[in-house]
Formats: C-alpha cells, structure tokens, sequence
C-alpha cells in the first residue's frame, strides 16, 4: 500500500490532469502486481523442486547397497560415468566321451514249422445274430425358451451444480493528496501552492464459481426377462432293436496241418560303443553392472570415434556425423556380438575393445 501511495503522490506532481493521471498509474500498477504475483509463483515451484531433490538424494544415500542379493547402484562410481545391468550368459565347454550306443543283447532266429496238405471242413462264418433297429419316431412342439433373464441396473445420476456470483474486494478505498487545479481553491492572489486530501473509492470485482447444488447419485431400474418361442423336434416313440439269428457257414478244403513245431536259437550280439561330444556349463548367467555411453557422458567427438572405429574394423556405422543413430547402434550390436561382448548397450568395454578413448 506504501509503494501505490507513493506512486500516487508522484502522479500528482505530473503537467497532465489528475484524472487522467491516476487512471493510467493504476492500470500500470496493476500489470506490476500480477508481473509480481508471477515471480512468487515461480520462486515458490522452484523451492519445492529442489526441496523434492534434496529428498530424492536423502534417500537414495539411506538406501541400503544390496536388496535381494543384486546391487541396486554401480559401486565405486565416479561423477559423470553412467552404468547398465547387463545379463551376461552361461560359459559351456565340449568334451568327448565313450558312450554305451548298443547294449549287449540276443537275436532268436526261427526255424519254421512243417505243414503237410489234408482236407477238412472248415468254418466259414460261425453262427451269429444281427440286431436290426426300428427307428425312433420324432414330432414337433413349441416351447418358450428363456433368453435373457429379468435383472436390475444401477444407473448414474450425475450431480447438479449451479454458478454463483460473489464481490469481492480488489482495492480498498484510500485518501491521497492531489494538487490544486487553479484559482478556484486560492484564497487570493497571495495563496502558494495548494494540495487537496482526496478519498480514492475502493474497487471490487464479480467472481463467478461453480458450486455443488446435488450430489451425484442412483437408481435401481428394473430390467424385464425376454423369452422367445421356438419350435423344437421330439421323440414320439423311442427307437427299438429286435433280434435275428445268421445260421453258421461251411465249406471243405484242402488245409495244412502241422507236421513239426517252429524252433527257435537263441544267438548273442555284444554291446557296441561310441564317442559322442557332450557341452556342459561352466559358469551360470549372472547380471552385471557395466559402464556405457549415454546422453550424461557422450560427446560427439567420441561418437565421430567410434563410427570411425566401427568402419575400420567392417561394420558399416552410417552417416559419419557424430549422432549415435540407429545405424551406428546396429553396427555396435553386430560387432558385440561377433566379439562375444555382453551386447544391448554401449559399454566401455565395448569402446576400450575398437581402441576409442574417452
């Protein structure tokens, strides 16, 4: 209040007229005080994000370095170096060894039996029954078949608001000197220089809001079941069998009787052997914290190197131009892994293996 009292009284030291005067100060005092306004607002969302910093830090510092046997941060890191988690895969080696391929077994070799020619009556068909089946007898009926039983449905009832329009005070009303306008307040001709006490009215503005006239709530609707007629075949009479009896068959002809058993002998075979490669694991996959490039600690200096390695070794990088794209990406995948390096990341493994420093 102060600050517009002073900037009042200036403007009453001012060639214009007061009227005018005043108005113009005010508007400008009032873009001043939201430029203000603005700046605290900023000042204050900046304290509160370096508070939640200083939080953040607090409590990766408290955090304990192991959690279920795996590291939650690199150890030893230094400032500007970045890490990944790398799964680094099983070591195998192959080795040889004589296999069993055959167990030792048997053969039986047979001697076939002996037949000689007689002649005899033999069964051609034995005697037998058929079951014939009298099919069932079907017919139609109407039935009503329920397809969606009755139910109840909760339906929303939003709520209502109405606006409401409120005054509120923006300035409250003050007194201020002004300067005398002429000769109209001299007393005569000897009167010097006149200031006026003059009341500024205070000023209020209409600030509309939206209030809660209902809650929002619910009805129960009843919803009713639907049926439907359709026609469906029954049985009339079910299906019957009656049984009929086939007589046995006979023809007579000329058959081989056994004359001598089949005999059979027994011969051993030995087991065989081989030598088969067998790969067995040497080490399990573990995770592993290894140091990459990223944003934080690339520059394009090291990125133009590395293309240069890349070519040189015979993996295409793309475009020469310092930007780790997906060309140069690609090649640094394909060369991991004809290199048996952990891939999926930019390591420094990876650089210290094409000669690139950082």
């Amino acid at each position: 209040m102060t600050a517009v009292a002073a900037l009042s009284l200036g403007a009453c030291a001012q060639q214009d007229t007061g009227a005018g005067l005043s108005e113009g100060l005010q508007n400008r005092i009032s873009v001043l005080e939201k430029q203000v306004g603005q700046k605290d607002k900023e000042i204050s969302e900046k304290e509160r994000l370096l508070r939640l910093a200083q939080l953040r830090e607090a409590k990766l510092k408290a955090r304990p370095a192991k959690m279920a046997g795996s590291e939650l941060l690199p150890p030893n890191a230094k400032r500007g170096e970045c890490y990944a988690r790398l799964y680094i895969p099983p070591t195998y080696r192959d080795r040889s060894e004589t296999v069993l391929a055959r167990a030792e077994s048997s053969r039986i070799e047979i001697a076939p039996a002996v037949y000689k020619k007689a002649t005899r009556r033999v069964l051609v068909q034995a005697e037998s029954e058929r079951l014939e089946v009298i099919p069932a007898e079907y017919g139609q009926k109407e039935e009503q078949i329920l397809v969606r039983p009755a139910a109840k449905k909760l339906v929303n009832v939003p709520a209502v608001y109405e606006t409401v329009t409120e005054r509120i005070l923006v300035k409250p009303a003050y007194t201020t000197w002004k300067k005398g306008r002429g000769p109209i307040e001299k007393v005569n001709a000897a009167t010097g220089e006149i200031m006026c006490l003059v009341e500024i009215p205070a000023e209020y503005r209409d600030v509309s809001k939206r209030v809660l006239k209902s809650e929002a709530t619910t009805k129960e609707i009843e919803i009713p079941a639907v049926y439907k007629t359709i026609k469906r075949t029954v049985m009339v009479s079910p299906p019957k069998t009656r049984t009929i009896k086939i007589p046995a068959k006979y023809r007579t002809e000329i058959v081989n009787e056994l004359a001598r058993d089949a005999q059979k002998k027994v011969i051993k075979i030995p087991a065989t052997y081989q030598r088969v490669s067998k790969r067995e694991q040497v080490s399990d996959g573990r995770i592993e914290w290894r140091q990459i490039l990223c944003e934080t600690n690339t520059t394009k200096g090291v990125v133009a190197r590395l293309q240069d390695a890349l070519q040189k070794a015979g993996y295409n990088p793309g475009r020469m131009d310092g930007v780790l794209g997906a060309d140069t990406m690609a090649a640094v995948k394909s060369y991991q892994r004809a290199k048996g390096l952990p891939s999926g990341q930019l390591t420094i493994r990876t650089l210290k293996s094409l000669g690139v420093e950082l």
